[in-house]
């Protein structure tokens, strides 16, 4: 079954999901591509081979999926058009410029019934695969602490070619929702519920309502404790850095990287002492592959894999509701000055 695909949105993010998508060998088809930016939109079908749309409604009439790839306000309007048609839909991250927003996109994907899909990539990423997998194993001892580190450029120059995330109308915010929303999303999935957080924000670009640096405190359900630290600062060479160690009771371990990279880390034996380890490159790629299902995989091509069944997309909108309401605790604390407890009633109070 060829999936037509369509894409709302021709910038960067759109480009990346496209080659992405092609690179895989997915049984797709670009269906047609509409941008508000006339160019951009002639410029990305000149290069996939889709439609060049006169709107967002027919790329959405044209297509069996489409992949809503704009500014973050317009999402909730473009993600609800395309479940009324009863399209597959893949949604960037954020959902939306504020949690209310991001539910009204939920309830609308899974009222509509559509296969939903969000932009949480790292999920699938090897380096952070093979993190998770080390914490969990029974020989590093109970997870203590976590220290989580993500810097890069303003991305509002550079390779973006755009500047509406210094717009806080159609970006929300800042570096946190816009950028570490992935962070927040991964720290989860390696460590389970966040019970508490408390947060500082700084605006050292002056830019009103875009913090550029966000600086997180967290508790965990099950008892650990992390930091978290996000900048958008101006070095160019600075494209997206992501640094995390862990401490187990037995285990330290060090990350560098986003999806490639580098894992060090040492596990502490009673009797044989410590056993200090470090992978990099393919023997990584394969490493993690091998203990810890769902790493490496393209989330583009399982995207199309789920419209054809019977597997689930992953991870789905609802999964990235859950990233909001953290986010939006954060921005809470940082505006009062308290600790925020985000427990699983946190949407239904605050939303």
């Amino acid at each position: 079954m060829t999936v037509n695909v369509g894409f709302i949105g021709a910038g960067n993010i759109a480009q990346y999901h496209s080659k992405s998508l092609k690179a895989s060998g997915a049984d797709a088809a670009w269906s047609g591509v509409y941008d508000t930016d006339a160019d951009r939109t002639a410029r990305f079908a000149a290069a996939s081979g889709a439609v060049a749309c006169e709107s967002a409604d027919e790329v959405i009439e044209r297509s069996d999926a489409v992949y809503v790839c704009t500014w973050t306000s317009e999402h909730e309007p473009n993600v609800l058009k395309v479940a009324e048609a009863g399209r597959a839909v893949f949604c960037e991250k954020p959902l939306g410029t504020d949690l209310t927003s991001a539910t009204r996109i939920v309830e609308a994907v899974e009222t509509a019934g559509v296969i939903n899909q969000v932009g949480l990539v790292l999920r699938n990423s090897p380096v952070f695969h093979l993190l998770r997998h080390l914490i969990h194993l029974e020989e590093a001892g109970p997870a203590m602490s976590v220290i989580f580190r993500d810097d890069q450029f303003l991305p509002v120059q550079g390779r973006y070619g755009s500047t509406w995330r210094s717009d806080v109308d159609k970006a929300g915010a800042g570096v946190l929702i816009e950028h570490s929303i992935h962070d927040i999303d991964l720290l989860e999935w390696m460590y389970g519920s966040i019970a508490a957080v408390s947060a500082e924000a700084s605006y050292v670009h002056g830019i009103e309502g875009i913090e550029d640096v966000i600086s997180v405190n967290m508790s965990f359900e099950s008892g650990v404790v992390g930091t978290m630290v996000s900048v958008w600062h101006e070095m160019l060479d600075r494209v997206s850095n992501r640094h995390v160690e862990v401490f187990n009771e037995r285990l330290w371990a060090r990350l560098r990287g986003e999806w490639s990279g580098d894992v060090t880390w040492t596990i502490h034996d009673a009797v044989h002492g410590s056993r200090n380890s470090s992978l990099q490159g393919q023997e990584l790629m394969d490493f993690a592959a091998s203990v810890s299902p769902g790493s490496g995989e393209n989330p583009d091509a399982n995207f199309i894999a789920a419209i054809a069944g019977p597997r689930a997309a992953y991870p789905s909108l609802r999964t990235a509701l859950r990233a909001h309401e953290i986010v939006d605790a954060c921005y809470l604390s940082a505006a009062t000055g308290g600790r925020i407890e985000v427990g699983s009633d946190y949407g239904r109070t605050h939303g």
